[in-house]
Formats: structure tokens, C-alpha cells, sequence
């Protein structure tokens, strides 16, 4: 696989799944927190099926990328990252490109469409023509203790990693999912307070400019989510623009809708969106 060295120095390997004949467009798929882009091969190949050409990265700290686990040395690591995955996928792609993130993935890509309504938008930023969040990172279910632990680490231990407190149980309700989970050796639990920070300030942020927002989006995400709190994307769905934003929230799925019983209906579910959205951009 080829790799990509970021400001900081580090490698990052990023993945393609390659269409042969009609292309529609380009999806570029941000994984979620302690995982890695191989377990996306089969949301590629259904949309490679469709049209679609696809290209991941395992983001920095996470399976073959280099950097510690589950850090990150800036607020804006993970965007500056994309960043420079999305002007390689460019320089290589064709048509419209979308943005597919899940979980954590969800929250980095929701925020970094976000930039762009800023006032000034910070150098990392670059347009894309549609975005799906799967399952995104738009709230954590922190208690009070948890709330207070983050503001200490924050301050005193900033980088250092401990366990995410996430089971293996709550991704799906398929067993075999959860086992190949459990026994992936590019599978982490690190998480440190930098992060957790990112990922509370990035949610807060996503979700004060969801009434702004300005990129076809879709938000699909499970109403039985313990990894994360499906509160955030309720949040972002109720001020988020109709019909420019496209909800749908599966109750009584957990966390990785990809990977549920259900995940049939989920994936001709985002082929459809990105048939009516995503093409109709280039």
C-alpha cells in the first residue's frame, strides 16, 4: 500500500479499491476510533458495484499508520491529515468527491466540512462535494466523573493513553463481527485526553453550525448506539437544513450500522444517496 508522510513526519498508509468501466465519483472513507480502513473492504466493493471508486487511510496512531496509538500532537492533527489524503485523492480521482466518516471518522469529516463556514477558514481546509457521517461522533457519553477526569488528564497528561472504556460488544449484535473485532491485531483501546478533547470540542463545533451547513450530507447513524451518543446527531438533525441534509436514524442498531444484521438495507441505503446526491455534483 502506498504511504503518505505528514507534516509531522509520520507515514500513513492509505488504500484504494479501483473501478473498472463507468465511474461515478470518488468516496474517500475516514474510520472510526482504535480500527482501521480494512475493515471497510466490503462497504468498497458495494460501492465499487455501484459506480463508486473508493480510498481510505488508516488515520495517524491507527492500524499500519505510524504514531502513537490513539494520540494525536495537535487539535487539528487529524485534519491536516485529511487534508492532505483529499489533495492526493484528487490528483488522482475524477467527478465528485465524498467524504464517507464513521464514529470518530464521522465526527473528523463533519468537522472538517465545517471549516468552511468559518469566517476564515483555517489552511487545512478544502471543499468536498457531499459528505455521509455514519454513526459520528457528534456527542460522547461522558458522565460527571469521566467530564472531570478529561479536564485533569487534559492539563496534567495530555498525551498519555489509557483504555477507551468501549466494548467490544457494543459495535454489532452479529457475534462474528464482534470476534473478528476482538481478535484483529490492528485493533486498539488507546485513547488519550487530547483526543477525547478534539472529539468533544469538534462535536460542540459541528453541531453550533449545523443550521449553517451548505454540503449534501448524510446522517445515518443507530438509535441503539453505547459507543456513541446518538443525542449529538439528533441534535445536528433537527437545526441541519432540509433536504440538503438526509437523515436517517435505524432504531435498535448498534453502533457499526455497516456491520449489523441490517447491513444490506444500510448499504442500499448510502448507495441510493450517493446516486441521487453524490453524481449529480460532478
Amino acid at each position: 500500500m502506498p504511504t503518505l508522510q505528514t507534516s509531522d513526519g509520520l507515514a500513513l498508509q492509505l488504500r484504494d479499491w479501483p473501478v473498472t468501466g463507468s465511474l461515478r465519483g470518488t468516496v474517500l472513507i475516514v474510520h472510526g476510533l482504535g480500527e482501521h480502513i480494512g475493515r471497510y473492504a466490503h462497504v468498497a466493493a458495494h460501492l465499487n458495484a455501484c459506480g463508486w471508486q473508493v480510498f481510505g487511510h488508516d488515520q495517524r496512531g491507527h492500524g499500519n499508520s505510524a504514531g502513537a496509538r490513539g494520540a494525536i500532537v495537535a487539535a487539528d492533527s487529524l485534519l491536516e491529515d485529511l487534508a492532505l489524503v483529499i489533495d492526493t485523492v484528487r490528483a488522482q480521482a475524477t467527478g465528485p468527491l465524498v467524504l464517507l466518516g464513521h464514529s470518530m471518522g464521522g465526527l473528523v469529516a463533519g468537522r472538517f466540512v465545517a471549516e468552511g463556514l468559518a469566517a476564515q477558514p483555517a489552511r487545512w481546509h478544502r471543499p468536498v462535494e457531499a459528505l455521509v457521517m455514519s454513526s459520528p461522533a457528534l456527542a460522547l457519553p461522558m458522565n460527571v466523573v469521566q467530564r472531570g477526569l478529561l479536564a485533569v488528564l487534559g492539563s496534567l497528561a495530555p498525551d498519555l493513553a489509557l483504555g477507551n472504556g468501549l466494548k467490544p460488544a457494543w459495535i454489532s449484535r452479529d457475534a462474528a463481527v464482534v470476534q473478528a473485532y476482538q481478535t484483529d491485531p490492528l485493533v486498539h483501546d488507546r485513547v488519550t485526553a487530547r483526543l477525547v478533547r478534539f472529539l468533544v470540542d469538534g462535536g460542540a463545533l459541528v453541531r453550533e453550525r449545523a443550521a449553517r451547513w451548505q454540503v449534501p450530507t448524510a446522517l445515518l447513524y443507530a438509535g441503539a448506539d453505547r459507543c456513541v451518543d446518538p443525542r449529538g446527531s439528533d441534535a445536528f438533525a433537527t437545526t441541519a437544513p432540509k433536504p440538503l441534509v438526509q437523515v436517517q436514524r435505524y432504531e435498535g442498531l448498534f453502533h457499526e450500522i455497516f456491520n449489523e444484521p441490517e447491513k444490506p438495507r444500510v448499504l442500499d441505503d448510502l448507495a441510493r444517496w450517493l446516486a441521487t446526491h453524490g453524481a449529480s455534483n460532478a
